[in-house]
């Protein structure tokens, strides 16, 4: 089991710290965005009674998602914005009708999956605000859908915050597939595949890969080409 996990944590690639995917870039529009987050939260849903949360807990891990990995199809404007506040929707309404915070945690975060993978917005942070969300429900404070306001704000301001600042600091969001250089040379071998073998083979695996099948076509074309190119080079040596 360890030896799995060393494994698999060695495939992870060590990021730069500078560049438009280095992990400072990340680090401080996460923090940019949760900052503006919660100014927004407490200028205008800030209570001397604390009634409302001017910051969500599962906005963090949006933010992880929308900063640090911004190609991935799960940290995409709609998956952040219907991800959460669906999800969030969701697990007030089990914690409203079943009462029981153990059992409304179970459904709000089941029926949030299902209800994210209908609408195609799937985002792992959802689950957290649906559980967040039916514990409010259920706890002292009987939380309604009132709560939903400053959830919205704080979803809605770190998108906006995500929008300016990575495609201000050279990476396009929402995501848009790397560009592939035209052919400039004729190369003797051309494609070898098709964009359906990708989903067949993708069907056969069963897997859900975080990366996007267009990403994953333009990896290969990019590759192919360099192959080319090196045999070609090869051969006129």
């Amino acid at each position: 089991m360890l030896k799995t996990i060393l494994k698999h944590t060695a495939r992870l690639e060590t990021q730069r710290v500078t560049g438009h995917l280095g992990w400072l870039r990340g680090a401080v529009g996460a923090g940019i965005g949760i900052a503006l987050s919660g100014w927004v939260g407490v200028l205008f849903f800030g209570t001397p009674q604390g009634l409302y949360p001017v910051l969500i807990a599962p906005l963090g891990a949006s933010a992880v998602l929308v900063f640090a990995i911004p190609a991935s199809p799960l940290a995409q404007p709609w998956p952040v914005i219907g991800g959460d506040l669906l999800s969030a929707m969701v697990g007030l309404a089990a914690g409203m009708l079943l009462g029981n915070p153990v059992f409304s945690a179970a459904a709000g975060v089941c029926t949030a999956i299902a209800v994210m993978t209908i609408a195609r917005c799937l985002h792992p942070p959802g689950g957290a605000c649906a559980l967040l969300c039916s514990l409010g429900a259920t706890g002292a404070e009987a939380w309604d859908f009132n709560y939903m306001l400053p959830i919205a704000a704080n979803v809605l301001i770190l998108v906006l915050v995500g929008w300016l600042y990575n495609n201000f600091t050279g990476h396009r969001w929402p995501h848009v597939q790397y560009p592939v250089p035209r052919r400039t040379m004729p190369f003797p071998h051309p494609g070898t595949y098709r964009r359906s073998d990708i989903e067949e083979v993708l069907s056969d695996w069963d897997e859900v890969l975080d990366i996007d099948i267009d990403d994953l076509d333009a990896v290969f074309r990019a590759v192919e080409r360099k192959a080319a190119k090196r045999k070609m080079s090869e051969k006129a040596n």
